[in-house]
């Protein structure tokens, strides 16, 4: 199967959300396109209506916390990322791993919460 590019990607996705603005099956790949081009800002900013769309979606504060992390707003970041662990978000083997969360690496309170897997 042919991988679609991301600009049609994108412009399908905008066009879709400016029709609908809180189209959540639409938002949610409009971020992850935006992340993937490097339009960290854009991304932050659709993954927050999301967050405000679905509160108790750990995938979402996850998403959320990422976003964060990528614009380098470390403390919403581990906020996010705390709220997600609460609501169920429990791939802790992926949140090691994620390049999006480098920068909380270091951090005990990161550590902290990787350490509710054990």
């Amino acid at each position: 199967m042919k991988e679609v590019a991301p600009d049609f990607e994108l412009s399908f996705f905008e066009r879709l959300v400016k029709n609908n603005p809180n189209f959540v099956d639409a938002l949610i790949p409009l971020a992850e396109v935006y992340t993937r081009k490097g339009l960290y800002e854009k991304g932050l900013k659709i993954d927050k209506k999301l967050a405000r769309l679905k509160k108790e979606d750990p995938v979402v504060h996850y998403n959320l916390a990422c976003s964060l992390a990528l614009v380098g707003e470390k403390e919403g970041a581990l906020s996010a990322l705390e709220r997600a662990v609460e609501l169920g978000y429990h791939d802790f083997d992926h949140m090691k791993k994620d390049p999006d969360l480098k920068i909380l690496r270091e951090d005990s309170r990161f550590k902290s919460i990787l350490s509710k897997n054990q």
